[in-house]
This record gives C-alpha cells, sequence and structure tokens, in this order.
C-alpha cells in the first residue's frame, strides 16, 4: 500500500475481450469491476476499439479500451486484483495471446519501472499496439 496521504497513483488499464455473445457488456461489467476496486478511482475510460488478434492471429477480433485509474494500490497488489476481476468475470485459462472472456493489462502506472518475472511496467509490447496506443492518446493526449 501506499503510504498514508500520499496522492494515488495515476495508472493506465487496457482491456480487451474476445469471447462471449456481447463484447460490448464484457467491457461495460470490466469497467463497473475496477469501480468495485479498493482504494482505487476510475476517471476516464476510452471509446471503445474493434481489433484484430494481436500474436495469435486465428481467433476472434478483439473490443477494446484504456481506462485511466487512481490508485493506493501497489503494482503487485493491483495486479493480483485484476486477476481475481478476470475470473470473476468468466475468463478461463488458454494459451498465451489465446482468445479471453475479458483480459486487464497494466499499460502505464505513473513514471514507475517494474520489471519482475509475473510483471512488467510499462507493458512491454504497448507502443507495438494500435488497440492501446489509440485509446491511450484518445484519454490522456499528453502521454
Amino acid at each position: 500500500m501506499t503510504a498514508m496521504g500520499q496522492s494515488p497513483e495515476r495508472v493506465f488499464i487496457g482491456l480487451g475481450t474476445n469471447l462471449g455473445a456481447d463484447l460490448d457488456r464484457n467491457l461495460r461489467e470490466a469497467i463497473e469491476a475496477l469501480r468495485r476496486l479498493p482504494e482505487t478511482h476510475v476517471v476516464r475510460v476510452s471509446s471503445f476499439l474493434s481489433s484484430a488478434p494481436w500474436g495469435v492471429t486465428d481467433q476472434p477480433r478483439f473490443l477494446n479500451a484504456v481506462a485511466e485509474i487512481r490508485t493506493q494500490l501497489e503494482p503487485l497488489p493491483l495486479l493480483r486484483a485484476l486477476k481475481t476481476l478476470e475470473t470473476e468475470l468468466g475468463r478461463l485459462p488458454t494459451y498465451r495471446w489465446g482468445p479471453r472472456s475479458i483480459d486487464f493489462d497494466i499499460i502505464l502506472y505513473g513514471t514507475r519501472v517494474v520489471d519482475l518475472p509475473e510483471l512488467q511496467i510499462p507493458h512491454p509490447h504497448y507502443r507495438e499496439r494500435e488497440f492501446v496506443l489509440r485509446p491511450l492518446a484518445e484519454i490522456a493526449p499528453e502521454l
């Protein structure tokens, strides 16, 4: 946790979904789930963007967005909370870059750099992904 009295960190979360009958609903439910995270406030969310799969291309198109949040959660507790939300929202294990009902990625966490086996911030591939860059530019053009 951040020391009491410190300002919450400005964090950008990538959201993606390509499984289910209503991808819009999947993203709306994921955004509502973000709003329930402790010590966290959703500031703004980008428009939803349909995109081709990245990495493994033989799967349905994705619907993506980026959310800006302010949080007191440190990076690893935030990652654990997001993984819990994915499970609660119906994500089942598949293969890397495979289809999923919901995916949360920590794109940027303030100005921090994290390089751990389970978490890299900034997200190592975000600069290669139009489905992250376009929504991020929409809500935070100064970045």
